[in-house]
């Protein structure tokens, strides 16, 4: 049984990232970013101290899905 030519042309192929167009639009973002932050590093000094509070916050929101919050026993533990 063999696959329809759409399928093979598929199969062999990558993603976006790794086409020419993918390549070339990485590495433009690449200079970009870089212009970006060398031209304006007082401005990302400047936010980079707002950082860590906001990762704290975050953290804290997501990761304490897994064990039901603060306050809350688990129902294995004793009193």
């Amino acid at each position: 049984m063999t696959l329809p030519e759409h399928e093979r042309r598929g199969s062999q192929q990558g993603g976006f990232l790794t086409s020419r167009a993918g390549l070339a639009l990485l590495v433009f973002l690449a200079v970009a970013g870089l212009l970006l932050l060398t031209e304006h590093r007082a401005h990302v000094i400047g936010a980079a101290f707002w950082l860590l509070p906001l990762v704290c916050i975050a953290m804290h929101m997501f990761m304490h899905g897994g064990h039901g919050g603060h306050g809350q026993r688990s129902e294995g533990s004793a009193s």
